[in-house]
């Protein structure tokens, strides 16, 4: 009979897997190795005067030999390891000096169950309706939220996606979380809307097309922007908007250059002069409405009021991508025309000063919780200091913007972080990386955990809790 390897348990988060000799976690974070509990990836340190990839260093290991590390380096959060059970001091807390002053560092990756993805859609299309269900794989992982001047919002993940459905849905919201905080594309499907493909720093897909540009802006701003491109070449100009759409000859951009009246009718609920709202319903078409005619938004033209044959009408979506020239006859009816040369350089113009239409995808993360306690022996004074810019919160090493108010919930952009920054455990929840930054002064005032302060060598000779290597890399 042969001897079976034991198990180990490991405690580094709440599933406490039983891992086998050469094995890793359920997580895919955490291995046996020999007998002891190991890290599978690399601490990340940053550093500004690596030009370029990174290098491995030996690290968290007692028999660590020596291995340079340039001076400037900054130990993130990035595989460092976590503070479950969180009574026990962050896995690394290195002390420094910058610009003279004593620093210190207080390094986790933080388990999240309360967190999500704010994620922002360049595109003019209609995605589906507000508050509409976000899908992944059929399971619902959030909704659309506000549309905010060319792009439309989602806000995705959270508590009750995580753990408040079944377990689905918490596995699929997990999952499409950490896909899209590692800057991996994902599948979207919106219920009554569109189907997308969201991937950060990327063009979003929506029902197969890849975006290009975002508006230039709503129909009025248009208008204010190009008037005085138009005048003098056509009669009318008509920005067709969703939101707001534009008339020259009405607008106050118009009566400033002395733009006389037309005569034109528009369909739509008037706001302001020269701008109406509700001149359709959200689409796919001209200015994000349903209008594949823009002419529909059209009533009668007034003599009265300017309007005569041979009056030269232009119409253009708020990105350039759509446009039509017209001419009224004799009978007041606008026929269509080729665009002529003089006004093709004012419809690439709008073309031009559109942006790349890009997806946003940022990890918001509610720190409020007992992870704190490896920071400090009395965790509120941490959320003061949070609060009081007295500290300063990273993840990965990227700038965070902390809300106000109660606890430490933070926003950050996925992009700013390096590849691979964030994880998983499957209580679901999403592992991020956080580095708490202060005086040492502040933070032996806080109650901080003194006895676990190290140098950068110091923590390098002696190891963590889980032994791991290091990677070099340069600030992203």
């Amino acid at each position: 009979m042969t001897d079976t390897p034991e198990k180990i348990r490991c405690d580094a988060c709440p599933v406490m897997c039983y891992i086998a000799p050469g094995q890793t976690g359920a997580c895919d974070r955490y291995a046996n190795e020999a007998g002891r509990i190991v890290r599978t990836d690399p601490v990340v340190m940053l550093s500004h005067s690596v030009e370029a990839g990174g290098r491995i260093v030996p690290f968290a290991a007692r028999d660590w030999d020596g291995t340079p590390v340039p001076a400037d380096a900054f130990v993130t959060g990035i595989g460092s390891g976590t503070t479950y059970p969180d009574y026990k001091p962050a896995p690394f807390i290195v002390a420094s000096q910058v610009q003279g002053a004593d620093m210190v560092t207080v390094v986790t990756e933080a388990i999240f169950s309360y967190c999500g993805v704010k994620v922002k859609i360049d595109t003019d299309r209609f995605l589906g309706p507000e508050g509409a269900v976000v899908r992944v794989q059929g399971e619902p992982i959030g909704h659309v939220t506000t549309a905010e001047y060319g792009s439309q919002m989602l806000s995705l993940g959270g508590v009750h996606h995580l753990t408040g459905g079944t377990k689905a849905e918490g596995r699929v919201t997990c999952a499409a979380m950490l896909a899209l905080c590692n800057g991996e594309a994902v599948e979207l499907a919106i219920d009554g809307g569109s189907t997308l493909v969201v991937q950060a720093g990327q063009a979003p897909i929506v029902d197969g097309v890849r975006e290009r540009r975002m508006r230039v802006g709503c129909g009025s701003a248009t208008i204010g922007m190009f008037a005085v491109q138009w005048q003098g070449l056509v009669d009318e100009v008509v920005v067709v908007d969703d939101h707001i759409t534009g008339v020259v000859s009405e607008h106050q951009a118009g009566k400033v250059i002395g733009w006389p009246p037309s005569g034109i009718r528009i369909k739509g609920h008037r706001s302001t002069p020269g701008r109406y709202f509700k001149v359709s319903e959200p689409g796919q078409g001209w200015g994000g409405t349903r209008l594949t005619d823009p002419l529909e938004i059209l009533g009668d033209w007034n003599p009265k009021k300017g309007a005569r044959p041979g009056l030269r009408l232009l119409m253009v979506s708020t990105t350039g991508e759509q446009y039509a020239y017209y001419v009224l006859d004799d009978a007041l009816r606008p026929v269509p025309q080729d665009l002529p040369e003089s006004l093709k350089k004012s419809v690439e113009l709008i073309d031009e000063n559109c942006e790349p239409s890009l997806c946003t995808v940022l990890f918001v993360g509610g720190a409020g919780g007992s992870l704190r306690a490896g920071v400090a022996k009395n965790p509120v004074r941490l959320t003061q200091s949070v609060q009081g810019g007295v500290t300063r919160l990273t993840s990965g090493g990227a700038e965070t913007f902390v809300w106000p108010g109660g606890g430490i919930t933070f926003m950050v952009d996925v992009t700013r972080l390096p590849k691979g920054a964030f994880g998983y455990v499957p209580t679901p929840a999403l592992v991020a990386p956080l580095e708490f930054t202060l005086p040492r002064a502040d933070y032996l005032a806080m109650g901080g955990h003194a006895d676990s302060i190290r140098t950068l060598d110091q923590s390098m000779a002696e190891g963590g809790e889980y032994p791991t290597a290091a990677r070099v890399a340069p600030w992203p």
